[in-house]
């Protein structure tokens, strides 16, 4: 069985699996990844509109918070088609080149999202360390360009991934660890030499989220050091609130993501549901409570969702 190997002209399938050990609870685990979708699509959608229709959120901190409603929306839209099929109707077997569009999505919008989060770190430095240069620093032009630089960096380093494992053969027998198709996962299947793909995969991980992650970190020393040099004790603390949204959903997103990169390369020995279960965190947790701390933390927002749910008229 080994021996018969599938070459990119063959285009193999792959099969999908839901959680080991809960074949049986199959849909009830749909039922609770289908409330996580429900809240995060709602719950970003319901972002985008505030932002939309809010005239007093027309500025470049909630420009950004749109792009990372629409970020997670992207995510939540990328999973959505397989784990459905998979948990609800039983169907396993994917396309070699759904797995790579579905493969090239998912990459695509984390990728995305960490710079988003580098911006919005950027954002908040402006904003505290100079308060004076804000408007001029960040005009509206100035912030498209970023979120198009965004964009196109995701697009770049992710672009190569399905072409270099199009080029691999693959056994037989392709059998994949999740309801969806991940690089990490993948990389394992080929039988051929994957020393590129690992090279190029470290490569673009150090080069985003490495690079993103210590410029966020450089970014919070910054302001840490302007907000410490505030005489007053109450300014310093409304200062630093105005950061605790970003903090939390940057903690969010890395902490997952670091905990499936090192699973990933270093977890053979690891039980086979962390491996399971820490992308179900990564990519299902952000995306549903990124609009559930913004709306918690942020006036405008809240105090409109208020009025929503009241159904009152302004």
């Amino acid at each position: 069985m080994g021996d018969v190997l599938y070459n990119s002209s063959g285009l193999p399938a792959f099969t999908l699996t839901g959680l080991p050990g809960l074949e049986n609870s199959q849909h009830w685990m749909f039922l609770l990844l289908g409330t996580l979708y429900i809240v995060s699509i709602v719950g970003n959608a319901l972002i985008l509109f505030i932002v939309k229709e809010e005239q007093s959120l027309h500025q470049p901190m909630y420009y950004f918070l749109s792009l990372l409603s629409v970020n997670d929306l992207g995510v939540s839209f990328s999973t959505l088609p397989t784990v459905l099929a998979t948990f609800c109707f039983q169907l396993r077997k994917i396309s070699f080149d759904s797995c790579m569009a579905q493969m090239f999505f998912i990459h695509f919008f984390s990728f995305m999202e960490s710079g988003v989060l580098l911006v919005m770190s950027f954002d908040r430095y402006v904003a505290i360390c100079n308060p004076l240069h804000y408007t001029t620093m960040l005009r509206d032009s100035r912030v498209v360009c970023m979120s198009l630089g965004v964009m196109a960096r995701s697009f770049c380093v992710v672009f190569p991934l399905p072409l270099l494992l199009k080029r691999l053969p693959f056994c037989k027998v392709n059998v994949l660890s999740h309801a969806y198709c991940l690089h990490p996962d993948l990389i394992h299947l080929p039988c051929g030499d994957i020393t590129i793909n690992n090279i190029f995969g470290l490569f673009i991980v150090m080069s985003t989220f490495g690079l993103d992650s210590a410029l966020i970190i450089f970014s919070y020393v910054l302001i840490l050091r302007s907000v410490l040099a505030i005489a007053s004790r109450e300014e310093r603390l409304k200062t630093l609130n105005t950061c605790v949204s970003h903090l939390c959903v940057v903690l969010i997103f890395y902490i997952p993501m670091v905990g499936v990169s090192m699973t990933a390369r270093y977890g053979r020995h690891v039980p086979r549901f962390v491996h399971t279960v820490l992308p179900l965190i990564y990519l299902f947790v952000p995306p549903m409570l990124n609009p559930v701390i913004y709306s918690i933390k942020t006036k405008e927002i809240r105090r409109r969702l208020g009025r929503m749910l009241v159904g009152t008229k302004f």
